[in-house]
């Protein structure tokens, strides 16, 4: 786990404490091989950017240290506010860190980052930039964008190809931005009379030593797509989360502020329309740069792949597959590689790595292939699902199958290197529960971690993820509200006419149900579109009060993935709960629906319901795929999710409404921006949809792991904070086991929701180390009644 943490003090230093430690800092660091962050990144040589400085500024009169034991909080003159710049003192540091700059506003980056993964650029004396991950941007461009920051322009450290987080120090004003998709979010807290700041939640947590907030919880399992519900919180009281778009601004260590630095949409009827072709391209612009940046960047490798005298992998072993061969080596193969799992988002990212020109996917010479224009292509195979292991789940095999087949097709392209990696019942969801990190935050994604790490193993040091595509690109059903508001019914045409006809072939007929399908949806539609947001909101939270919503909690569920005509109508609303809240005990449900009505009465929304549905279920998907990267991470490797960086998302927002909604419109901008990069030829079926494989699999994961998730919450910490009842959910996990229609989401949502608190109260130590680090962990008086919080109402009217 990767992240970076700093604070502002309320009070700088006294000017007779500084000193040179500033000098020392870097010179022991290079000295101990952490990696230079006044280095030039294409070089790797250290530049001095105090050159031609006075003496007096070079001994650190802008960036020296400060005496540990003079900086004031809020009892006073508290030692463990120091700012100090390389915790030689041993005063308050983070676990593992190294420093990148000290004075009253220290930063420091925590875990394994690669030395081109931190960048550091001045532009004058106080004003320095810190980009942490892979970003495009030249070192000059670096520059100008911190100049830029310093009018006050912050957008522009986020317009750059690639993912990141960009750090500004301008004088005493920090200025860090969180990413448009929420994968690279960043926290917040109150503490020392100033504001800690950082890309985790659980080390500002262990800060200010915060119990957990058992109402972020509730909401998070009974609207998990709704930011009514989930505001700025986390899962720990008193630590902010910046939302997406929006950037943290702290200034002098005393005011705080979250500020957007993305315009909103224009909310006019008779704005110029956006050219289709133009945002097209816009889209394949952005994907091929954020693929380069990945390209251009230093190709790492394990000691053993350039160790003259390691073991290299020996090529095909009888009885060993390419992930057993990949674990004997000890780590990921070196250089590029990527997903190919069948399906376009993850082709089109293997076939834009491959093809671009003069950027090979692996260390030349390394690894069985030997040769560096090959990238290594990984299609996992999942051999439960031939139909023998869940009987319902015909159409799951079928849809596997044929994703196979278009794996193998696009693989015969010569400069991929194709791995098949199968799995057995071992790689269900729900296997090898007990063995698992502890994650910043909770996530359903966290049952299906050896699933995915199965995969990984056999990847390369860089891999590429096709998540995000479906969120980024697609059109959520609530867009067909917008066209109506847009008084563009005409596009409905197309949308509705693909709902039927999928309709009537999962009836195996056309007619009887399929006929009323346009009628339906129209009229959700039309109702979405003419309630207001507010009482949109409002009816959620009646809904979720309603005693019926509880006492329905084991009727069919038809939204999981069964009916795309069903999942459609229950998504054209404002908010909607999720699908374990029909688990939850009235409490919390009503704890929620406060929330909701608070959030409806005090922050009216403008925007377009489509629009915040879409930018919801994007921030969650990201969310997720956040929490899965933490929980499969394996040493030497890094997963690129393209879809996710920022100028993706700028480009797939500029994207006609009446063009996302169209049958088939993701697989086609995919094959476009295919084809500006040379590559005509894509396999038959391309984009056909893909949910049937993961219900089904969830659905055998809990048929198989049914005795060890009735173990799980024999006694469970939810029903402990009052979340749920313990009866309740196994019988849900049991009528699941025997084949009923359940939202088998659902339970993943309780069981990560379960693990994560086992592991979080189970841990020892903090964070943080030195002589004024918190005695105690966050977290510390578990989840008891007695540790539940006073609840804010909403605001009276009047």
């Amino acid at each position: 786990m990767r992240w970076l943490v700093g604070w502002s003090s309320a009070a700088a230093a006294p000017a007779g404490r500084r000193g040179s430690a500033r000098s020392t800092a870097n010179g022991g660091r290079r000295a101990a091989g952490y990696p230079d962050p006044h280095a030039d990144s294409r070089t790797g040589h250290h530049v001095d950017h105090n050159a031609g400085r006075s003496s007096g500024h070079n001994s650190g009169d802008a960036y020296g240290s400060h005496d540990p034991y003079d900086s004031y909080g809020p009892y006073g003159h508290a030692p463990h506010t120091a700012h100090l710049p390389d915790g030689s003192d041993g005063v308050l540091q983070p676990v593992g860190a190294q420093v990148l700059w000290g004075g009253p506003d220290p930063l420091w980056a925590v875990g394994d980052w690669r030395p081109d993964e931190i960048r550091v650029v001045e532009a004058r004396p106080g004003d320095r930039l810190a980009v942490f991950g892979c970003c495009g941007a030249t070192d000059e461009e670096l520059r100008l964008g911190l100049i830029a920051a310093r009018g006050g322009a912050f957008r522009h450290l986020t317009a750059w190809p690639g993912s990141y987080t960009a750090v500004a120090c301008v004088g005493r004003r920090i200025t860090i931005a969180a990413d448009l998709a929420g994968a690279r979010p960043v926290f917040h807290v109150p503490w020392a009379g100033g504001t800690a700041y950082a890309t985790a939640a659980l080390p500002l947590a262990d800060l200010v030593e915060a119990e957990l907030d058992f109402g972020h919880l509730a909401a998070l399992l009974a609207c998990p797509e709704a930011p009514e519900a989930l505001g700025e919180g986390t899962p720990y009281r008193e630590v902010r989360r910046v939302p997406p778009g929006h950037a943290l601004i702290v200034r002098d260590g005393g005011s705080r502020e979250v500020t957007s630095y993305e315009s909103s949409a224009s909310l006019v009827v008779g704005a110029p329309p956006v050219d289709p072709e133009a945002a097209v391209a816009g889209v394949r612009d952005a994907l091929v740069e954020a693929v380069r940046a990945r390209l251009t960047a230093p190709r790492h490798a394990a000691e053993h792949d350039i160790d003259v005298g390691a073991v290299r992998d020996p090529g095909p072993v009888p009885g060993m597959g390419p992930a057993d061969r990949q674990r004997a080596r000890g780590g990921p193969a070196p250089g590029v590689g990527a997903d190919l799992s069948g399906g376009p988002a993850s082709g089109t990212l293997a076939l834009l790595a491959a093809g671009l020109p003069g950027t090979p996917g692996t260390v030349f010479g390394s690894g069985a292939a030997g040769a560096g224009e090959r990238l290594l292509a990984v299609t996992f195979n999942d051999l439960t699902l031939g139909g023998a292991a869940d009987p319902s789940g015909t159409a799951g095999a079928d849809s596997h199958l044929a994703e196979l087949e278009r794996a193998h097709t696009i693989a015969d392209n010569p400069r991929l290197r194709h791995v098949v990696v199968t799995g057995g019942e071992e790689t269900l969801p729900y296997a090898d529960l007990a063995n698992g990190p502890l994650t910043d935050e909770p996530g359903p994604s966290l049952v299906t971690a050896e699933r995915h790490r199965h995969r990984l193993g056999a990847g390369s040091a860089d891999h590429f993820l096709g998540v995000g595509a479906r969120q980024v690109i697609d059109a959520h059903p609530a867009r067909l509200a917008d066209l109506l508001l847009d008084r563009r019914r005409r596009h409905l045409v197309r949308p509705v006419a693909a709902l039927a006809r999928a309709e009537g072939q999962a009836q195996g007929q056309v007619g009887g149900r399929s006929l009323r399908v346009p009628v339906t949806i129209y009229r959700a539609a039309r109702r979405l579109a003419r309630t207001p947001y507010r009482d949109g909101v409002v009816e959620t939270a009646a809904q979720l009060r309603d005693s019926s919503f509880t006492a329905a909690a084991f009727a069919p569920y038809p939204e999981g993935g069964e009916s795309a005509v069903d999942a459609s109508v229950a998504a054209l609303t404002w908010c909607r709960p999720g699908p374990a809240a029909r688990w939850l005990t009235g409490e919390a449900l009503a704890e929620v629906s406060l929330r909701l009505e608070a959030t409806a009465q005090s922050r009216p929304s403008v925007e377009r319901p489509g629009e915040r549905r879409a930018r919801a279920a994007l921030a969650r998907a990201a969310a997720d795929h956040r929490v899965l990267e933490q929980a499969v991470e394996i040493r030497n490797q890094r997963l690129h999710s393209p879809y996710f960086d920022n100028q993706v998302v700028r480009a797939a927002r500029e994207l006609p409404e009446a063009l996302r909604v169209r049958p088939g419109a993701r697989a086609s901008i995919l094959r476009a921006a295919l084809a500006g990069a040379g590559v005509h030829d894509v396999p038959p079926g391309w984009g056909a949809p893909t949910h049937a494989t993961h219900h089904a699999a969830l659905r055998t994961g809990v048929r198989l792991a049914a005795e060890q998730l009735l173990e799980l919450f024999r006694a469970p910490l939810l029903a402990e904070a009052g979340l749920v009842e313990a009866r309740v959910v196994r019988q849900a996990i049991q009528r699941v086991a025997r084949g009923e229609q359940l939202p088998v989401e659902g339970i993943a949502d309780l069981v990560s929701m379960e693990l994560w608190l086992s592991r979080l109260l189970a841990r020892r130590g903090t964070c943080w180390t030195g002589a004024a680090a918190p005695r105690h962990r966050a977290a510390a008086a578990g989840v008891h009644p007695d540790a539940r919080y006073e609840r804010i109402l909403p605001p009276t009217a009047g």
